[in-house]
């Protein structure tokens, strides 16, 4: 890994701070608003998928599984490119390919063409890095003139956060509101569209270019090594169980093992490469590990229960003998609370990090999210209770939000500010994945044949598994050190 102590700073702080610091944080806001509409605006309308696009309630599962794997794909390669090539530069084409795949998802008419749609909106995943990025340029900047540029990165990172939960919430508000007010059932799909065409609109000229770029080249054989493994491996994981894709078939087993293998290759072929995509001798060091794991703990129980959530708040008690029988807008009202207190959480972790430490904050945020599991798998039946534990949950999760990204981006130098956010965006992606397949597995295995819809085990059991993963991410989480020269987050 590259030592900070030799980077070259720019000849001039004021090239990257030119940019009014006003406009620079409202076109962070906006483009990580437009990323969480299009990550949220699909949740209200998913009940009624299953009927106008002709499938299950276990198939709706791939869309999340199809938007979190491309994510894999996208984020390193974005990531890289941004720190080498200019942050504003590479997000304008990050923007454009998700702009494209929201085009598609308005269009879509069948569920494939949906998935594509999907697939290409994946992408978002490089906005946080690239922005992260951009901030920490400006925040060294100030660093060099005596400004304390840790905490201006912390809190950066904070409202970035914050307004990623704002997104999600708005759009889930949009689409709700657009599904019961327009006689069209797809006519919602096009909020995406909207979103991330004003961003890209707004945000052209406003974002400011990183002055400092360290050089080098992009290590595409590390980077398709990497995606080819991860990719075979959750969709081994992803199919598992399925008629076709059993435990023990050729094809599931195919993917695991290849998958693996492809994955141990890669790890070689970084350790031999002079500018790897990422440096996996990081992972030697136990903070790196510790962060990385609580990552994927609370990130598969987050994303694995986007799909499964909704639904059951969708489904009529009077057919089915369970659920909460409310309509799209109803649905994203009820998410709110969750969104709404995911939100506070990331945006008090600063101060809560400051007076109990990082450590104590990564083992609140698991607790808080296992509380809140808990409490909906008890009290399922009422409305009240189970949206207080969604907001439980949601604390805990907006704790490890920013702690795990913050955590992610001060561990390298800052010639790998996007990398760094990368591989914790990556491992987002990769546990929410993880968290999907597991859902998709359950669901699949507890829907009756000829059935759209799942029992009620399908559910328990996943909020079930999600205490568990939780507790298991408090555990992991006591492992973590605060490094003595680690920067005050003060």
């Amino acid at each position: 890994m590259t030592d900070t102590g030799t980077l070259r700073r720019p000849p001039a702080a004021h090239a990257v701070r030119a940019t009014p610091a006003a406009a620079v944080i409202a076109s962070v806001v906006l483009v990580e608003l437009s990323s969480g509409i299009t990550q949220g605006f699909l949740s209200p309308l998913l009940k009624g998928l299953t009927e106008t696009l002709r499938v299950t309630a276990a198939d709706l599962n791939w869309i999340s599984i199809a938007n979190l794997l491309s994510s894999v794909a996208f984020t390193p390669v974005l990531s890289r490119m941004g720190d080498l090539y200019g942050h504003r530069r590479v997000l304008r084409w990050n923007l454009a390919i998700v702009l494209l795949g929201s085009v598609l998802v308005g269009l879509s008419r069948s569920f494939g063409v949906l998935l594509t749609g999907q697939i290409l909106q994946g992408a978002f995943a490089g906005f946080f890095p690239l922005l992260v990025g951009m901030l920490r340029n400006r925040a060294t900047a100030s660093a060099d003139g005596g400004g304390a540029g840790g905490g201006e990165s912390r809190r950066g990172i904070s409202f970035m956060v914050a307004a990623l939960v704002g997104g999600l919430a708005l759009g889930l508000v949009a689409s709700g509101f657009v599904a019961r007010t327009v006689d069209s059932p797809t006519a919602a799909l096009w909020v995406p569209t909207a979103a991330v065409g004003l961003a890209l609109a707004a945000t052209w000229r406003l974002l400011p270019e990183s002055a400092h770029r360290p050089g080098g080249r992009i290590d595409w054989a590390g980077g398709i090594l990497l995606c080819l493994g991860l990719v075979a491996i959750m969709l081994g994981l992803g199919m598992g169980g399925l008629p076709g894709w059993e435990w023990n078939s050729a094809r599931t087993l195919g993917c695991l093992v290849g998958g693996a293998l492809v994955t141990a290759l890669w790890v070689l072929v970084e350790l031999r490469t002079a500018e790897p995509m990422i440096d996996v001798r990081m992972f030697r060091h136990r903070n790196v590990v510790t962060v990385s794991l609580v990552t994927l703990t609370f990130t598969f129980c987050m994303l694995g229960l986007q799909v499964a959530n909704p639904v059951f708040l969708g489904t009529a008690p009077a057919q089915h003998g369970y659920g909460l029988g409310l309509d799209p807008f109803a649905i994203a009202l009820a998410m709110l609370p969750n969104l709404l207190a995911l939100a506070l959480g990331a945006l008090a972790a600063p101060a809560v990090a400051a007076a109990i430490s990082d450590r104590l904050t990564l083992v609140a945020g698991s607790v808080l999210m296992a509380v809140g599991y808990l409490v909906s798998l008890t009290w399922h039946t009422s409305m009240l209770p189970f949206l207080a534990g969604t907001a439980v949950a949601g604390i805990g999760t907006g704790f490890l939000q920013h702690s795990t990204r913050t955590l992610a981006v001060e561990s390298v130098p800052h010639d790998r500010t996007s990398v760094g956010s990368g591989i914790n965006e990556l491992l987002i992606n990769v546990g929410g994945s993880l968290g999907a397949a597991a859902v998709l597995t359950v669901f699949a295995a507890r829907t009756p044949a000829g059935a759209v819809l799942p029992e009620l085990g399908a559910y328990t059991t996943s909020w079930t598994i999600c205490v568990a993963v939780s507790l298991a991410g408090a555990a992991i989480a006591l492992l973590y050190r605060t490094p003595k020269n680690a920067e005050d987050p003060k």
